[in-house]
């Protein structure tokens, strides 16, 4: 079994979140959220793995403080 990383691991991190805003770049706000539904799924396709993936979404679903 896996864990969730969730210490930063994406190369070049600011790079990414400039082409992920600019994905949304003209998007009305239900088309934002469509897109990042799509993504979600996407991703988790990509996963795959149910323990992965039910980490994550506890994870998310943790409020900030």
């Amino acid at each position: 079994m896996s864990d969730l990383i969730l210490t930063p691991n994406i190369d070049t991190p600011d790079d990414f979140y400039a082409v992920l805003l600019a994905a949304h770049e003209g998007l009305g706000k239900d088309e934002s959220d469509a897109l990042n539904a799509r993504l979600v799924l996407v991703l988790a396709n990509h996963i795959g793995d149910r323990s992965i993936l039910s980490q994550a979404l506890k994870a998310a679903a943790l409020k900030q403080e």
